[in-house]
């Protein structure tokens, strides 16, 4: 039986240092701010990425270049026979694309998933990816299981400041302000392939419970089927404490589930800003 590599990309929320402790290899992804390359958890910290947005800097991201990506890919089949590669959404960025093209020269060493996950959600995927090549299953086989199983996946989003949907052009100047002035709180959701709204509320409580009944329909209905291998997630852009607040009433409104954790990855944060918060739910193979 052949060693399998498994590679994702930061946008998974894996960092360099846990990637090294699950033995899996994490591609960084590049940013552009103020003209300089930066790499994510390599020359770029969230600590000083936060500062910077908050500096009003300019921050574009970008997608990493084919020669790094072939560059790990040829230093993981040094080590193993094949690699099952985990990219963020095809929805989000044409990152999987790139990919895909670059592993025809592999000769299906390569197999990369499409797998229109990003956040936590990826991340489970990256441990069902795991736990699959322990079991014996090889990387063309592990694609198919996680490309079948990849919808069985929400995300929902709040946002603390409507400024950095308005600089991304996702609502108009008018509805920010308004929205400021009303202390409207949107509600975004992630259901496979792009970032889309969900709801538009009053205030962070009634944001927080929108996101909760959400998931909580998604659950009894959409993956009613499936709820009992489901696991919870929770990501934020938010500082730590209210971070562990928010997981508390996600405990409370769902005891007994498990709970996956991290900050968003900053490709998500230079589109929503400081102080979001986000929950999920998503299989568990």
């Amino acid at each position: 039986m052949g060693k399998v590599a498994i590679v994702t990309d930061s946008n998974s929320g894996i960092t360099q240092d846990r990637g090294r402790e699950l033995g899996i290899y994490v591609l960084p992804m590049p940013f552009f701010i103020d003209g300089e390359l930066f790499l994510e958890d390599i020359t770029l910290s969230q600590k000083e990425f936060y500062e910077k947005l908050g500096a009003d800097s300019d921050i574009s991201t970008s997608q990493p270049s084919p020669g790094s990506i072939m560059e790990l890919w040829d230093k993981a089949l040094k080590e193993y026979d094949e690699i099952v590669c985990i990219p963020m959404s095809s929805g989000l960025s044409s990152t999987c694309y790139t990919a895909m093209s670059l592993a025809k020269d592999y000769k299906g060493k390569v197999q990369v998933v499409d797998n229109q996950r990003i956040s936590v959600t990826q991340e489970q995927s990256v441990y069902d990816a795991m736990q699959l090549r322990d079991e014996g299953k090889n990387a063309e086989e592990i694609k198919t299981i996680l490309e079948k199983e990849k919808l069985q996946a929400s995300i929902y989003i709040t946002v603390d400041t409507l400024k950095y949907l308005k600089k991304g052009g996702r609502i108009t100047p008018a509805a920010a302000a308004l929205g400021t002035v009303l202390n409207l709180k949107p509600v975004l959701q992630i259901q496979g392939e792009k970032l889309d709204a969900f709801a538009k509320v009053r205030g962070w409580k009634a944001a927080k419970r929108t996101m909760l009944n959400a998931i909580e329909k998604d659950l009894n209905e959409r993956f009613a089927e499936v709820k009992e291998d489901m696991v919870l997630g929770m990501a934020y852009t938010c500082a730590e404490e209210e971070a562990k607040e928010w997981k508390k009433e996600i405990q409370g409104k769902f005891p007994g589930y498990e709970i996956v954790e991290g900050p968003l990855s900053l490709s998500v944060a230079c589109h929503i800003g400081p102080g979001a918060m986000a929950v999920t739910c998503m299989k568990k193979l």
